[in-house]
Formats: structure tokens, sequence, C-alpha cells
């Protein structure tokens, strides 16, 4: 078993991925999507959720054997042995965890071990049952990152056991077989108690990694892919990670993104703050407003103000041309022209996106005549709300300008259009604009921390989301 143990440490060691740990400050030259800072208390449930509360360290401590104590006399002068030693059970086990800046995270394990096995005292012969307090200290950190993995270490592994209380032949053996049940538990449990708490960790390790590297689908339009950037790093207040997230259409290439540094708002009272850098989400914003070009028939059903754009049109058309409306229907054609470009300044997002608008009508012989092409430069609004664990963005319409771009009609004055054209806008592009953001942006589910009580704050070039 102890071999066995040893084996196993050492291929975790060796080929195990860490999400708890780190060295030194992030990277400057780190160009992630998006960063995350996670509290000691965060960190602490997550840690004794998946070891404790989940059954996995007595698990894997069950049935441990425990070498035969030889001793020397005990009871009436007698020679004590006790054979059989095994674990049988793990009492009220604690965790706690503490941050080593610069170094890692520091793991405490306490419990209370119940140690069953036979022991023969001069002629008699009983069941024994042993009671000891121990107290677990590993120091965890991660080196060697590469392709979003990096390779645990554990140092320092400490093993301090307590007090100690036997069970034997109704309390009456002496103080000197404590002292020596004692001292060579002392001998002995550390080596079986480290190996095991490192199994532990590397199956906690795996578990907890496809949080921080999944591909996650955004509806059908094609999938973000988050994986650590860069090795994690500690700070006396928090576990700080950076994660890329590579935007990929379906079928299609990876939509790239760059970042500028940014500095995550304070923890507070907060289990994690994570921070999402313009770039990144321009780049998610053009995967999901792919958008075909829509046509419109300009009629007094397609919306409120289509009648009063067509009388606007009709008074700008020069004469010779005045009779076009009435033989042909207005038709409009609205494309997304350029990427969506998503600016966060403090307590405010905004979307400049830029719509190519084509009012045309088209004869019985099937020919175009173009009477308008006008670019339409938006600026909208974003509503920021979390929902599923998706970042979910709503539009609505800020201002418009509008510059024209050519006539086959001669028109060179729009100005009057602008309200109407704002009303287009509004009651045609933005419902299509909203359907399309509606599935929003999934969210890395960093450690299985719920997004729970979620507040989102906007700030200079970051929005953070604060847990």
């Amino acid at each position: 078993m102890q071999q066995r143990s040893l084996l196993e440490l050492t291929m975790l060691k060796l080929f195990g991925i860490v999400f708890f740990c780190g060295l030194l400050s992030p990277s400057q030259e780190v160009l992630s999507g998006l960063s995350c800072a996670v509290s000691p208390a965060a960190m602490q449930k997550v840690l004794s959720d998946a070891i404790l509360q989940n059954g996995l360290l007595q698990q894997h401590l069950q049935g441990l054997v425990v070498p035969n104590i030889m001793g020397g006399e005990g009871l009436l002068s007698s020679p004590t042995s006790i054979t059989g030693l095994h674990l049988a059970e793990v009492r009220v086990p604690r965790l706690s965890v503490s941050l080593l800046p610069g170094i890692g995270v520091q793991m405490i394990i306490t419990a209370k071990l119940e140690l069953r096995g036979n022991c023969l005292v001069g002629l008699l012969s009983d069941l024994i049952s042993i009671l000891v307090d121990v107290r677990i200290t590993a120091n965890i950190k991660c080196t060697n990152f590469e392709s979003g993995t990096v390779q645990v270490v554990i140092e320092d592994c400490l093993c301090v056991l307590g007090a100690i209380k036997i069970n034997l032949l109704a309390g009456l053996l002496s103080l000197s077989v404590d002292d020596i049940v004692l001292t060579q538990l002392t001998a002995t449990l550390p080596g079986l108690l480290c190996p095991v708490v490192g199994i532990v960790i590397n199956h906690v390790n795996i578990q907890l990694l496809s949080t921080l590297n999944a591909v996650i689908p955004v509806g059908a339009a094609g999938t973000i892919h988050y994986q650590l950037a860069s090795l994690p790093f500690t700070s006396g207040s928090f576990l700080g990670m950076d994660l890329d997230g590579a935007v990929k259409r379906v079928g299609g290439s990876i939509i790239p993104h760059d970042s500028s540094p940014s500095t995550l708002p304070p923890l507070l009272d907060n289990l994690m703050v994570m921070g999402m850098r313009p770039s990144f989400l321009n780049s998610v914003l053009s995967l999901l407003l792919q958008m075909p070009s829509q046509n419109f028939t300009c009629t007094p059903g397609a919306f409120s103000g289509a009648s009063q754009l067509q009388e606007a049109i009709a008074t700008l058309l020069p004469a010779e041309c005045s009779t076009c409306l009435g033989t042909s229907p207005l038709n409009i054609k609205l494309t997304l022209s350029g990427n969506p470009l998503i600016l966060l300044e403090e307590n405010k997002a905004t979307v400049q996106l830029a719509v190519t608008i084509q009012v045309f009508i088209q004869g019985s012989d099937g020919l175009i005549l173009n009477l308008l092409l006008l670019q339409a430069n938006l600026n909208l609004d974003v509503g920021v709300s979390i929902a599923g664990g998706r970042l979910v963005l709503g539009l609505s319409l800020g201002s418009i300008s509008l510059s024209l771009e050519s006539s086959d009609v001669g028109i060179s004055d729009i100005s009057t259009l602008k309200p109407h054209i704002s009303s287009l806008v509004v009651e045609l592009l933005l419902p299509l604009l909203n359907a399309a953001l509606g599935i929003g942006i999934p969210l890395p589910n960093v450690l299985g921390i719920p997004l729970l009580k979620v507040h989102v704050r906007i700030l200079g070039g970051l929005l953070a989301i604060l847990v």
C-alpha cells in the first residue's frame, strides 16, 4: 500500500495539473480574454466540498494499513503487540486554506482517525481501538506552464499527531503502552497519510481543471474554448488566474483578439471577481452578430414609421421621378458592415455598429433603381445581466448618424430622414440583434463556483462580474 502510494505521488508530481497554486506575479505579456481573482474563503469552500463533503478523503484513506506495533512492557509487565491495525473511520475532518504570496497555497486538514486492530498483552487478546488527532499541512505550488497546463509540486507535507486515546480491556492499559503507540504512529503515519493527500489533490485537480479548460458552444454560431493563459498566481488575499477565450466560428477559423493590461476591482466580501476585456467581448459579438442582409417592403405594416418614411423620400425625389413610388413598392435592405465594437467606460457600455441601408424600387422588368444608399453609424446602449451562467447583452438605440453614400436619382439632402431611419432601426433591426445576442455569452465555470447573487460592474476598459 505504501509503495503504491509513493508511486502515485511521483506520478502526481510529474503529470498533475493544478488550479489553486501559483508563482510570482502575472506576466505582462499575457494576452488573455478574462481574468479571475478568487478569495481564500471561496477556495476553502471549493476544496472542502471536493475533498471532505464528497467523501474523497475518506474513500482513499479507508482501510489504510498501519505497520504492526511491537511494544515493551505493558499491562502486568508483559510484552505488547498490536497487529492488523487499519483505518476504520475519519471523524470530524476539517480543512482550511491560506495563501502564500508568490509561492502557492497552504492547505491544512485536521481530523480524528480511528484505527482498529488486534492487541496481545501478555496472554490477553482483544480488539483495540485507537483514536488519534492528526494535523496535515501541505504546501502546494505549480510550475512549468505549457499549453494551458501546469505541473503540480507538493512541498513540505507535514503530519503532526496530537492527542491519542486507546480503548482496550476496559481501559486497563498502562500509560507506557500509550507512549509506545504514539511513538510508533508518529514514525509511520506521516509516510502513509501525505501520499494519500497527494493522490486526493490530484483527483481534485483533474475534476476542477475541466472548469478552466472547456469548449463551450455559443448557440449554433460557434464555440469558445476557455483555458489557462499562464501560471496561476497568489497574493496574500486572492488566487489570480488569466484565462484565454478562443472564439471560433462553426466550420471556420478563430476570431482573433488581443488584450491590454487591466486591473480587477478589489474582492472585498465577494467570493470571486471575473473581469472580461473589450477585445474578447468584441470577438464574441462578431460571432453572434453574423446576420445576413435583411429585406423589407416599406408598407404600413412593416413598422410604425413606414408611411412617414415613404412620404419623406417622395418629397426628396426630383420631378422626373415623382411617379416612381406610385408604380413600384419601396424596398429596404439592411446590411451590417464591419465588426461591432464595444466600449467600456465607467458605469457605461456602448456598442458601435455600422449598418448599410439601401432604399430601392424594383421595376416589373427586374431592374433596380437605387434611390438611397445610406451609412448609419449606431451608438447602442448596452444592458448587462447574468442568466444561466451566461452574460446576456441587451441593446437599445442611443444615437444615430447618417451619411449618404450614393443615389441613382440625385438625392443629396437626407437631413429629414433621420427620425424615420431611427424608427426603422429600433423596430426592425434591434429586435434581430437582441434575438441573436439573447443566447448569451457562456462563462467559464471557474472552480465550480456558482454564479449566484451576481453583481456586474462596468469599469473603464473592463466588465467585472462579482460573485
